[in-house]
């Protein structure tokens, strides 16, 4: 084992394992969601979409159900 290593001169390579970690979907979603979630990624440096994952994510651990209450028309 060297005592130092010259990670400049190492080649990047994608993680094998990155395909079975996460799943690719198409999903709609409001305007203004997108909008909330790509301002609250530039404060905190994240990207909207690992945002919406991390916050869907705490949902499913948590087991969060939503609450929905019908308007009833006229």
């Amino acid at each position: 084992m060297k005592k130092e290593y010259d990670l400049e001169k190492m080649k990047s390579r994608k993680n094998p394992y990155a395909n079975r970690l996460k799943k690719q979907i198409t999903i709609r979603l409001d305007t203004s969601t997108i909008e909330y979630f790509k301002d609250l990624a530039e404060e905190t440096g994240f990207s909207y979409q690992a945002l919406i994952n991390l916050y869907l994510r705490d949902c499913a651990e948590n087991q969060k159900k939503l609450k929905v209450k019908w308007i009833e028309s006229p």
